[in-house]
């Protein structure tokens, strides 16, 4: 029986078969770039924000996943859990797109308006987050 190996499957996959989402015929580089970029996007936020920190340390997980994988899109796929090569490289660049808009936002900064008082209370249980 011939198999194809992964790389070689990948320039043979024709489709996704997800609409609006095309193959790619090199993903991992571009996969490995687009995290490099969010990091480097993510140096605009300061150190102490919430948003950064999370995505920080999950953008340089996956970073290293597609690093150690040596090539192997389905050792990438099957550790990142997030569907195909080509799923996780859309995921990837929304959020991209999403640090450099936080930058733009600072939203790390105090709101400009104090909330009205119970905003931010849900279901009868207040707040513990300082106003």
């Amino acid at each position: 029986m011939l198999r194809a190996s992964r790389p070689l499957f990948q320039v043979l996959k024709r489709t996704t078969g997800i609409a609006g989402l095309s193959v790619h015929p090199d993903p991992l580089p571009q996969l490995a770039k687009t995290y490099e970029s969010t990091l480097s996007a993510l140096a605009a936020i300061p150190p102490t924000s919430v948003y950064r920190q999370g995505v920080e340390a999950l953008t340089q997980r996956k970073l290293k996943i597609v690093q150690d994988a040596q090539g192997d899109i389905a050792a990438v796929e099957k550790q990142l859990d997030e569907g195909q090569i080509e799923e996780s490289l859309d995921i990837a660049s929304d959020e991209l797109k999403l640090a450099a808009q936080m930058a733009d936002w600072k939203a790390w900064e105090p709101l400009e308006e104090k909330p009205p008082q119970g905003q931010w209370e849900y279901f009868g249980q207040e707040s513990t987050a300082s106003t």
